[in-house]
């Protein structure tokens, strides 16, 4: 196979990342906003040029694909809501939609690829579902205030947790074969990411240059990682 292609989209996606972060931190505008689509680009990009590389698993690599492209799609709704502010929490609703939806295919990428048993698939759904309801329980001690964001908040970190929590477990119960582990830790990136997410959107005092910035370098290097996915996939 040759991975040519994704090594050079892979370096230009460095590259412009950090182009992003340093516009987004001193000036942000609309200068900050297309790095940011350029960035976004670079990681879909190499996901399509590992997926035409290691065409023995094209089913695998357009479900992750096909999550990154949806997760620039949430990106862009959660950037329109900073610019329409009378339509802003259905913008909100849109990112979560779909991000969420893109989590959704990076699961059926996992359970497409790796048979879970009845016992693994309970752990990996029951696991999800606690983290999901201890993120809305801890809702005070975080200082955070979801309001009528509670549910979809609540819905979208399970499937967030499922993706992290069913990698770890396909990890574990093969070996940890590769592929698997490199999704678990883009799983464990994203939540890290959104955690930080949480805060700057629905606490008070946290939306500061530090949390954007350790926000999108997380989320940027989970991107990367989910693609990273396809190399790695036999």
């Amino acid at each position: 196979m040759n991975w040519t292609l994704y090594w050079v989209l892979l370096a230009v996606g460095i590259v412009m990342t950090g182009v992003f972060l340093f516009l987004r931190i001193k000036k942000g505008g609309i200068s900050a906003l297309y790095a940011k689509a350029a960035a976004s680009l670079c990681f879909i990009s190499t996901a399509f040029a590992a997926t035409n590389a290691n065409r023995d698993n094209l089913q695998f690599g357009s479900w992750v694909a096909f999550g990154l492209v949806l997760g620039m799609v949430g990106d862009i709704w959660l950037d329109l809501k900073w610019i329409y502010l009378q339509d802003k929490d259905s913008y909100l609703y849109s990112g979560f939609i779909s991000f969420l939806l893109g989590h959704v295919c990076f699961n059926i990428a996992i359970y497409k690829s790796y048979r879970f048993t009845a016992k693994t698939l309970a752990v990996s759904i029951g696991v999800s579902l606690l983290i999901a309801i201890g993120n809305i329980l801890s809702e005070k001690l975080m200082k955070n205030h979801f309001g009528k964001f509670k549910f979809i908040v609540f819905l979208y970190t399970f499937f967030l947790a499922l993706t992290m929590v069913s990698a770890i477990m396909a990890a574990i119960a093969t070996g940890f074969e590769k592929v698997w582990v490199v999704m678990a830790i883009g799983g464990v990136l994203f939540t890290l990411s959104d955690a930080v997410l949480s805060g700057m959107y629905f606490a008070e005092n946290k939306n500061t240059k530090f949390n954007i910035f350790l926000n999108h370098i997380l989320y940027y290097a989970a991107q990367f990682t989910m693609a990273a996915t396809i190399l790695c996939i036999k």
